[in-house]
């Protein structure tokens, strides 16, 4: 969407419209913008996969990622909640 302005924290303004008119949130469209322009486009793509299925993860665990990730409400959500918030981020 022209004329739409993500703020001074977003590295790659091009990459992060791409993503937000795709329907990403703003947050995890300014990570990977942010990520892409760190590195390259291509190496952003192919990173990943290392890590275990949230399902393994303890609820703790979970909360410290949620809190990382900057989930809002994290405090009062269970352990699926919590799941479904990172994966949706």
């Amino acid at each position: 969407m022209p004329g739409r302005k993500p703020g001074p924290s977003v590295k790659d303004d091009e990459l992060y419209e791409r993503l937000r008119d795709e329907g990403n949130s703003k947050q995890k469209s300014a990570r990977i913008a942010n990520q892409a322009a760190k590195s390259s486009r291509s190496k952003v793509g192919k990173k990943g996969g290392n890590s275990g299925s949230y399902d393994d993860w303890s609820k703790s665990e979970l909360y410290q990622r949620a809190k990382e990730v900057g989930i809002d409400g994290r405090s009062s959500m269970s352990k699926s909640e919590l799941i479904s918030a990172l994966r949706n981020s």
